[in-house]
């Protein structure tokens, strides 16, 4: 691999590379892969237009029917709200006029997503979306806007910031919500299993809590897809769209605990993870 960009912030090392066939760009944070662009086809040739959603987010992923089941059930978005950037990569989820908005805490993760010179996933799919800097938890709580779906898509990395999975912060997401607006958390981590902690902050809201799991063939280094894990939580079954079909319902799990902005332990997801329920 090719670097391209070495970035050092408060919250790691941020570093863009190509690949050695020049096949295609990516972000790491650290050793997780942020984000994926493909830069030529298969023949070689430039990829023109709009890139198309490579890693997490590549059609037919998680994150892309949780998009697609919520934008149904709604009839189209006016606004949603996505928290952790990255590579801006689920703006190209966008449609139509939709009007989205990203927030995330590190000034060079803006840096890089929005200069296309780097990623042009903003600049080719939504190039008026506003870029929030701060705090998630503040910022998003700060807004005037509702939106019909929030995004949650800032816990794959070795550190994840808890508060934004608790139940106060749970709570404070669904004030920001669309009478029918629902809020996708992707919960792929190598360390832990967030998936019963997701399941236990929903009970305690009265949410529906729904699970997938994509398992793409190859590696992201192949393919440029990555497998992950998404969860959807909603007030209705009809609120989920589609989801509800296809997905796992996640009942509470009394042998995790609840995470409030006053308790939370990272060792029992992380011997999940490891060893399993």
């Amino acid at each position: 691999m090719a670097p391209i960009e070495t970035a050092r912030s408060f919250f790691g090392v941020h570093t863009v590379v190509d690949l050695a066939d020049g096949r295609a760009r990516l972000l790491y944070h650290g050793n997780t892969v942020h984000g994926a662009e493909r830069l030529r086809n298969d023949d070689g040739t430039p990829v023109e237009g709009a890139p198309q959603p490579q890693s997490y987010y590549y059609p037919g992923s998680p994150l892309a029917e949780g998009v697609a089941a919520a934008r149904g059930a709604q009839t189209g978005f006016g606004r949603v709200a996505v928290v952790g950037l990255g590579t801006g990569t689920l703006a190209c989820l966008r449609r139509g006029a939709e009007n989205w908005t990203f927030f995330e805490i590190d000034p060079e993760v803006i840096r890089i997503a929005s200069n296309p010179t780097f990623f042009t996933f903003l600049s080719r799919c939504a190039p008026e979306a506003r870029l929030a800097l701060g705090d998630a938890r503040l910022t998003l709580q700060a807004s005037p806007d509702r939106y019909n779906l929030i995004v949650l898509d800032a816990f794959s990395s070795d550190s994840i910031p808890v508060h934004l999975l608790t139940r106060e912060a749970i709570a404070g997401y669904l004030s920001k919500l669309t009478p029918h607006g629902v809020i996708l958390v992707h919960i792929s981590n190598r360390h832990l299993d967030l998936a019963p902690i997701m399941a236990n902050v929903a009970r305690s809201q009265g949410l529906i809590a729904l699970f997938k799991e994509g398992h793409p063939a190859g590696d992201v280094m192949t393919t440029l897809r990555s497998a992950s894990r998404v969860v959807m939580l909603a007030r209705t079954p009809e609120d989920a769209g589609e989801a509800v079909r296809h997905w796992s319902a996640m009942p509470p799990d009394p042998a995790s605990a609840l995470w409030t902005d006053d308790y939370s332990n990272l060792l029992g997801p992380m011997l999940r993870a490891k060893f399993g329920s």
